[in-house]
């Protein structure tokens, strides 16, 4: 037989069956044991009506004025007459019988004691030096049908107290089973972020070993990813003083060399470098966004940072393409701002660098905390939006980026609960790109947009 896959399912069943075979043995034995004390009783019967009968027998027998006459013994009143009996001489007539007595089923009398036929115990007994003799006989038929109804006795109660009992068995091994349930529902509810410490607390001992080992696994793991972040954090921030010197160098070559060449090719080097620069950037964001801590103890107004941001990006990126829409009530929320900063900066420079050119970038706060931004640009196919989410993936391999912008802000909305949409064409419209972000945040205020001032924003 094949055991089912649950454990609570395994040992319900195995306690139930292991039960069940014990309570079925323990009835066979105490009908055994009943059957064997049944016929030690029924055979003290017998011997105690032969012993009660005869001596009456006899002084009835003696005082008759008639010889060898046959006496049947009149019904009172109808009954089941269990014990029959004769009463013979040494030449085996009939002195005296029971009503229902058929000297058939007597055989001739052997001596004392008992014997069995195929249908009758009997016993014997003799006095007056063996010429009054007497048998009583009792059917087997009766016999059995006492030891059957023994059976019954032991055997229905146990259809009712079988099936109660393993109900009973389920429940106990259920509630025995709750703390591994709730260990496993808060093993469920962890991102696959969350590299804490599982709590103890209330499991039972065979399982703090399993909750203490995996707690271990759990911390060699949280020590192997902040390794890594720490060393790309780290390796980028340590890149930024040698590449910022080696980009001075290249600008430098550029300016003094006469060689037209020489120059042409300084300033392929100077681009590399800052792509590179970039590059750099774009890993100790990432690290930032794995490993840092995303949401803070106090509130802020995410319009003060979008302004902030797209402020500088309309400064130094794109002058005149970056449209912003936020509403005139704050935007309070517990994320970080340089967590949100970095989000937002991420979603408007891969629409700067992937959209369409000299078309405008559309980004939209809502009071309810939807970060919206939208680019023109040719449709997306499915299986491309499925894996731009992917560190170093870009949708047109001949534009420069580094492909971890989106992967930046899909980190980044994991760790807070949320997620990045992807969406194409955007919303609206037939064809460009949509990203959307749901970021923690209070709102109960009504939503009311407006434009910003046409300083940070160029007007279409």
């Amino acid at each position: 037989m094949r055991l089912p896959r649950s454990l609570q399912a395994r040992l319900g069943l195995s306690i139930g069956v292991l039960l069940t075979v014990l309570w079925i043995a323990a009835a066979s034995v105490t009908a055994v044991i009943l059957r064997h004390e049944m016929d030690e009783v029924l055979d003290s019967a017998l011997r105690e009506t032969a012993e009660r009968i005869l001596p009456l027998a006899v002084t009835d027998i003696v005082g008759r004025e008639t010889e060898g006459f046959t006496q049947r013994l009149a019904v009172i009143r109808a009954h089941d007459e269990f014990l029959t009996y004769l009463v013979r001489d040494d030449e085996g007539r009939i002195l005296l019988q029971s009503h229902a007595a058929d000297p058939a089923v007597f055989p001739a009398y052997d001596g004392r004691g008992f014997r069995q036929t195929s249908t009758h115990r009997l016993y014997s007994d003799a006095v007056m030096q063996g010429t009054i003799r007497i048998t009583v006989a009792e059917p087997l038929v009766h016999r059995a049908s006492v030891a059957r109804e023994f059976q019954l006795g032991l055997g229905l109660p146990l259809l009712i107290v079988i099936p109660v009992a393993l109900t009973v068995i389920i429940l106990a091994v259920r509630q025995s089973l709750a703390p591994l349930r709730r260990f496993r529902a808060s093993l469920e509810a962890r991102s696959g972020r969350d590299l804490a410490p599982v709590s103890t607390g209330g499991l039972p001992s065979e399982l703090v070993p399993l909750s203490e080992t995996l707690n271990n696994l759990l911390g060699r793991l949280s020590e192997s990813f902040e390794a890594e972040r720490s060393f790309a954090a780290n390796a980028a921030h340590e890149l930024r003083t040698p590449l910022a010197g080696a980009i001075a160098q290249a600008q430098r070559l550029q300016s003094e060399t006469p060689d037209p060449a020489a120059a042409a090719r300084a300033a392929q080097i100077e681009g590399v470098l800052k792509r590179l620069v970039r590059l750099s950037e774009r890993l100790m964001q990432l690290a930032r966004a794995e490993g840092g801590r995303l949401r803070i103890d106090r509130v802020a107004d995410l319009r003060v940072v979008a302004r902030i941001v797209i402020e500088d990006l309309a400064r130094t990126e794109a002058p005149g393409r970056i449209v912003l829409t936020l509403p005139e009530t704050p935007v309070m929320s517990d994320l970080d701002p340089d967590a949100f900063g970095i989000l937002c900066g991420n979603l408007v420079e891969n629409a700067l660098r992937h959209g369409a050119q000299r078309t405008p970038i559309e980004v939209t706060l809502t009071t309810d905390g939807q970060l919206i931004v939208t680019n023109e640009g040719p449709v997306l196919p499915a299986e491309t939006l499925d894996r731009l989410t992917v560190r170093f993936e870009r949708a047109d391999a001949s534009t420069n980026g580094s492909g971890l912008g989106l992967a930046i802000v899909a980190a980044i909305a994991d760790r807070i609960g949320s997620s990045l949409v992807l969406g194409s064409p955007r919303r609206g419209a037939a064809s460009g790109f949509e990203a959307t972000v749901t970021l923690p945040t209070d709102a109960s205020n009504a939503v009311k947009k407006t434009v910003v001032s046409p300083h940070v924003v160029a007007q279409q």
